[in-house]
């Protein structure tokens, strides 16, 4: 367990230690920060959040797992559990290495598209068949750069598994082929077919590949230094929390999207999504991995409305389209990336956090969920997924945005 400041900032979360270290009464929680006083984050509630993890872990509804909360100058990160269920398995740290899943989304993919179109190398409202003419069909001509990133495009939600393909240049061909369900900007479906077109309108613009713009223009400049597609050129697999086992029961097509997977596979420090595995480990849809520190590092930077120690890495306006209602009428309401109050948010934001606070989850077990009102955020990383991709999370997200909002002082 850690209770600290972050880097340069004031001490308060020390008083947080001694109040527990001296058993005295917890600090109280306040609706709001009045003028002049620090946020804080009630010490009380962190048994309750070590418990709800510890009983999911205890259910083997995943391994292990990493929080980070933090409000102000006041921050809570504990590491929870092992990597895998063997009895011999390394302890979860709090630098372990997490496939991120969708939260590349909004790491990489949605920032990337909107600092270029700061830049005027892009337009929010461009079509899709400006930079893709290969894409003029099934009801694919008037689909823009705004649709995909508030998942109103009508595309739908992932790429056909069969017959079998490889590579980017065949999922962008399957990706062209596909029809819209819905006239675009009428329908709301959350798809990685919009991000992974978005990802490639990315490289199609800046002649670059996602993960080495994202990589020079996001995560280091942030200095997330643990953060990027691809992690085993960088890091030792040994820091890597695995995700998917392979089995060999017979029955590979029961074993859905993973069917590729031979018999003892396990995916360390390669893509759990099946789809950007096959094209190679980078889209952008999924493909990065994180820490949980990298990720509250984005997080500060949002709050901070684009800059973290002097780096400025998105301007005030993007972090608005990013981060509020962006959604066309009546539809979910996500910003140009995060999510706001689609039926997705419900678990992550909890009971408490208001509608207006904003944040992405990722399929292997990940969360992050910002409060602008309150300033406050947490961050969850888990691989829920190991070893066969059957565990429930979700009503762990609900418990865990709800103390995390108490634990705030959010009212």
């Amino acid at each position: 367990m850690r209770i600290y400041p972050p880097p340069s900032r004031t001490l308060l979360a020390a008083v947080c230690i001694a109040v527990l270290a001296a058993g005295c009464a917890a600090p109280s929680r306040t609706p709001r920060v009045p003028a002049g006083e620090a946020p804080q984050l009630d010490v009380r509630r962190f048994p309750q959040i070590d418990h709800a993890i510890d009983a999911a872990i205890g259910a083997h509804k995943l391994p292990g797992a990493v929080f980070h909360l933090e409000h102000g100058d006041a921050v809570y990160e504990h590491a929870y559990g092992s990597l895998a269920y063997d009895d011999d398995a390394a302890p979860v740290t709090t630098a372990t290495v997490y496939d991120a899943a969708s939260l590349t989304k909004v790491l990489a993919t949605a920032p990337s598209v909107l600092i270029l179109a700061e830049q005027g190398r892009l337009g929010l409202d461009d079509k899709l068949v400006k930079y893709f003419p290969e894409c003029a069909n099934g009801g694919k001509e008037t689909i823009t750069i705004r649709q995909l990133l508030t998942h109103s495009s009508g595309l739908p939600a992932g790429l056909p598994k069969e017959p079998d393909w490889r590579g980017r240049a065949a999922a962008h061909k399957l990706a062209c082929e596909q029809t819209v369900t819905h006239a675009p900007g009428t329908f709301f479906r959350y798809s990685d077919i919009n991000y992974i077109l978005l990802g490639q309108i990315v490289e199609k613009v800046t002649g670059t590949p996602l993960d080495d713009y994202a990589q020079s223009h996001i995560f280091a400049p942030l200095r997330m230094q643990n953060t990027g597609y691809l992690p085993l050129r960088r890091v030792d697999a040994a820091t890597i929390a695995p995700t998917q086992l392979g089995r060999d029961d017979g029955q590979a097509k029961d074993r859905g999207a993973h069917a590729d997977l031979a018999p003892g596979e396990l995916l360390r420090g390669v893509v759990h999504d099946p789809t950007v595995r096959r094209m190679g480990g980078v889209a952008g849809s999924a493909g990065v991995f994180t820490t949980v520190g990298d990720v509250a590092r984005y997080a500060r930077m949002l709050l901070a409305g684009g800059v973290l120690d002097g780096v400025r890495i998105l301007g005030p306006q993007s972090v608005r389209l990013l981060t509020t209602v962006q959604s066309p009428p009546g539809l979910a309401r996500r910003g140009l990336g995060m999510d706001i109050d689609s039926p997705y948010a419900k678990r992550p934001r909890g009971s408490v956090f208001p509608v207006g606070s904003y944040g992405h989850t990722g399929f292997t077990g990940c969360v992050l969920w910002v409060d602008p009102g309150s300033g406050a955020f947490y961050v969850f990383l888990s691989n829920r997924v190991y070893p066969d991709d059957k565990s429930n999370v979700l009503d762990l997200y609900t418990r865990m945005g709800t103390l995390a909002a108490q634990a705030a002082g959010v009212d």
